[in-house]
């Protein structure tokens, strides 16, 4: 009996006929529950779109479930940690879209331009008023790209061709890499000072969540138009919205909004503003490519092949029992590396440091890897394509071991050289207690520290002096914001000093940079370290 896979959503003909030879392919309506749950207990794979709900009832109702495959880039409606518990596969499409999304940059930028939808509206209003709608050239104009990362590129690289200068603001890209792209890396506050045109492509984070605001669109260039087709939030809607009626900002193109579905926006309200409802990915190029990749994906599970784009633990291979629990420290001492240095390094040495090294420990390099990147770029970050983003980006990744360590039974330190020349280094380890292990930040860059890896942990640090902890307190307070752990480091009294702190919710740009400024602090960071 071939092994069933059960397709709960519309699929390309291609990708059907990858699976038709091998697999018995059935097909329920996802949105009927108890169809789907139905049809769930005979199948050993399953592929979804967005609209049905793969959670911890329907993972229950599938006994010889063995891969659970969503057809797109994110992962919204498939219950991740369920599957995994149960040992079951996920995979996604991660680079379905990235085309797409790139076109839907560039179209939004050139109705922009040239005032397209406003002037369509008229005419077919009845009017013929060519001289209102007069718009720009590309050619000679300066254009600033927010974010290299794959779609970032796409669109570097397809604007270049209207041969526009591109400069672009991307920490965690190095320059040579930049400049191989046609691109000058420069900071923020330059691209918004001599750009023409801005577009977006950042993934949402702590970080950026409100990376442009009413700060920054006091500066930008007269006569700039801005597009986001990333990631909604990223830019103050009411902020830009008046802009563009002080002048400040000629006209805007939209296709992601702080809260979707969305059908009312500040933004709507001007006609030099092009609005589409988030079609990025709406292509039907795309969906065929979602389709066919995950239906590859399906075939190589039920086969027991190795899978390019699985999500979760299982598609690493056999790992240790004694290893598995410092799977997540490596990851989170990846992202925590990141938050506090700012950038991407140019090298990394993941070091792992007692009796773990008598067994297979390759894989936490790869679990490094993957929270090194994991809040930078567009895409989902795997064990899999963690290595090629490293590489892209001129990023090498390398491991140490040795046997004994110090004051831990087993520590792992995500170390790396940045291009700057400062050494940036996050150390932790795991500690058994009852029913599960308590993960730890041991060091934060020189600094001794022992602190819960989890939460979404705040570093600020500054030259040690009385009130900072009541000054901060104080603010995050007044913002609602909980704090629920706090530690302080100093190397002396009076001396360098770090605060490190668990909150409850994340902050945005604007409120991590007052809590710094509220302190003189020299550096701040945040790192997401909940668990996915």
């Amino acid at each position: 009996m071939n092994p069933v896979v059960l397709i709960a959503e519309e699929l390309a003909p291609a990708a059907i006929e990858v699976l038709a030879h091998d697999f018995d392919v059935r097909h329920v309506d996802g949105t009927d529950r108890p169809a789907l749950l139905s049809a769930l207990s005979e199948a050993d794979a399953v592929i979804v779109r967005s609209a049905t709900q793969i959670d911890a009832e329907a993972i229950a109702a599938a006994p010889r479930l063995k891969v659970v495959a969503r057809a797109g880039v994110g992962l919204d409606n498939v219950e991740v940690p369920a599957a995994t518990a149960r040992g079951v596969m996920v995979v996604n499409a991660p680079t379905s879209n990235i085309v797409s999304a790139a076109e839907q940059a560039v179209a939004l930028l050139l109705a922009v331009a040239r005032n397209t939808a406003a002037a369509s509206a008229a005419l077919k209003a009845g009017e013929w008023k060519r001289s209102k709608y007069t718009g720009v050239e590309l050619q000679g104009k300066t254009v600033g790209v927010v974010g290299l990362g794959r779609i970032g590129v796409l669109f570097a690289s397809r604007i270049a061709a209207f041969g526009t200068r591109l400069i672009a603001y991307d920490p965690y890209i190095q320059p040579a890499r930049a400049a191989q792209l046609g691109v000058r890396l420069v900071g923020l506050e330059e691209l918004l000072r001599e750009a023409d045109f801005i577009s977006i492509h950042l993934p949402k984070t702590p970080e950026t969540v409100g990376l442009i605001g009413e700060k920054e669109l006091a500066i930008v260039k007269p006569g700039v138009r801005i597009v986001n087709a990333a990631r909604g939030g990223l830019v103050d809607e009411q902020a830009l919205a008046d802009a563009i009626a002080e002048g400040r900002v000629a006209g805007v193109g939209v296709d992601v909004y702080a809260k979707e579905p969305c059908t009312s926006s500040p933004l709507f309200a001007f006609d030099n503003v092009v609005a589409t409802p988030h079609l990025g990915a709406s292509t039907h190029e795309a969906q065929d490519k979602a389709g066919l990749a995950v239906a590859k994906s399906v075939k190589l599970a039920l086969q027991g092949e190795f899978v390019p784009d699985a999500v979760n633990v299982q598609a690493g291979g056999v790992v240790a029992e004694d290893v598995r629990p410092l799977l997540p420290l490596a990851e989170k001492l990846g992202r925590a590396f990141t938050a506090v240095a700012g950038g991407i390094a140019s090298s990394v040495t993941v070091e792992v440091r007692g009796e773990i090294v008598n067994h297979e420990v390759s894989v936490l390099k790869l679990a490094a890897t993957k929270g090194l990147f994991s809040s930078v770029v567009e895409e989902q970050v795997t064990y899999v394509n963690a290595p090629h983003l490293a590489a892209e980006r001129g990023v090498e990744v390398t491991l140490t071991t040795q046997a004994e360590t110090i004051d831990h039974p087993n520590l792992v330190t995500v170390r790396g050289a940045l291009p700057d020349g400062r050494t940036v280094s996050v150390s932790g380890t795991v500690t058994p207690a009852g029913p599960r292990d308590v993960i730890k930040l041991t060091e934060v860059d020189g600094f001794d520290v022992e602190i819960g890896a989890e939460g979404i942990l705040l570093f600020l640090r500054y030259v040690d002096r009385p009130g900072v902890v009541g000054t901060v307190g104080t603010l995050l307070g007044e913002a609602g914001v909980n704090i629920a752990a706090m530690q302080v480091a100093r190397r002396e009294a009076g001396g360098e000093t770090l605060m490190t702190l668990t909150v409850d919710q994340a902050l945005g740009a604007d409120l991590l940079t007052s809590a710094a400024d509220s302190i003189g602090a020299t550096s701040a960071s945040a790192a997401d370290l909940r668990d996915e």
